[in-house]
């Protein structure tokens, strides 16, 4: 190792009269701040050629581990130390504030509100072209530049007025049919998705494992369009706890469609009237017998059936 590279990584020795200034740069850091605020003197370094900071630990209220640092300086050949900056700088353990992060990547699922807008990159790796911008119309066309130059004046001034570029453009006729999108899911983005709806409402979590069986039996799951078809639905039961979510093919829960069949209450028996027969009811019934032993009189009925049995 040469002499210069030994110079250059040893530890530059601070000004003797800058370090001495220990007084001028305490001034300094309490006009800054306040006499309370400013703490011990923790140390000096040297910022080069007759250039020192001083450090005061900060006795302030939720500023733990932070540092007042005085810079004092003093010209060449000068025995005057004059002030070059004051500041407040955090030291090795000193308590800071998170790093901060762009708020597109701070933004989480649900974060949104009614009126929020979130725009999206241009180079956003879910979504791909929807259209390539080939509007050129095939060989054999009719509106093709080929068949135009064979057409008559009379010829080719009607078709551009029938078929005009605008309209027969591939872009013209696929927003004529709604089919027009300036992007669409690339196959990162199909994949993400289907990660994310597996992983909420898949086959590994708890409700899909004690479920009786998986929705790609049940009754009440709406299938897809398009190749998401294949693993995926949408829920349309109401007790379900996935109703109106995304659910895989492989997930359940117990509101299977054929879970269990309900059993019909029982039917009340008919009522039973017993018509056959008449129950008799005296009309007088016999009272008992008075204190004295007395019988009482015959009722109306036994004396009529006296005078029937003596005639």
């Amino acid at each position: 190792m040469s002499a210069a590279t030994t110079r250059s990584r040893t530890p530059r020795a601070p000004d003797r009269l800058c370090a001495e200034a220990v007084g001028l740069a305490r001034e300094a850091a309490e006009e800054a701040a306040a006499p309370a605020a400013v703490g011990e003197h923790t140390g000096t370094v040297a910022e080069g050629d007759r250039v020192v900071t001083h450090f005061f630990a900060a006795d302030e209220p939720g500023y733990r581990g932070w540092r007042w640092a005085v810079t004092v300086a003093r010209a060449s050949r000068a025995k005057n130390v004059t002030l070059d900056e004051t500041v407040l700088l955090p030291g090795p353990d000193a308590v800071l504030a998170p790093e901060w992060v762009p708020w597109s990547e701070r933004l989480r699922p649900g974060d949104m509100g009614p009126g929020d807008l979130l725009p999206t990159e241009q180079d956003d790796l879910r979504l791909e072209p929807g259209y390539t911008g080939e509007d050129e119309p095939p060989p054999n066309s009719a509106v093709s530049h080929e068949m135009a130059e064979h057409l008559d004046a009379e010829d080719a001034d009607l078709t551009s007025r029938t078929l005009s570029p605008s309209r027969a453009s591939i872009a013209a006729i696929g927003e004529e049919i709604g089919l027009r999108r300036a992007r669409v899911l690339s196959r990162y983005g199909l994949h993400t998705a289907a990660d994310r709806w597996e992983e909420d409402f898949g086959a590994k979590t708890p409700m899909a494992q004690a479920a009786p069986a998986s929705c790609v039996s049940c009754g009440f799951l709406v299938p897809m369009a398009g190749s998401l078809r294949q693993a995926f639905g949408v829920c349309a039961n109401e007790f379900s706890p996935a109703d109106g979510r995304v659910v895989s093919l492989a997930y359940g829960c117990g509101g299977h469609s054929e879970a269990a069949v309900m059993p019909k209450p029982p039917k009340p028996a008919e009522p039973v009237l017993d018509s056959m027969a008449t129950d008799a009811f005296p009309l007088h019934p016999a009272s008992r017998a008075d204190e004295g032993g007395s019988v009482p009189p015959a009722s109306a009925d036994e004396d009529a059936a006296e005078d029937l049995g003596h005639s």
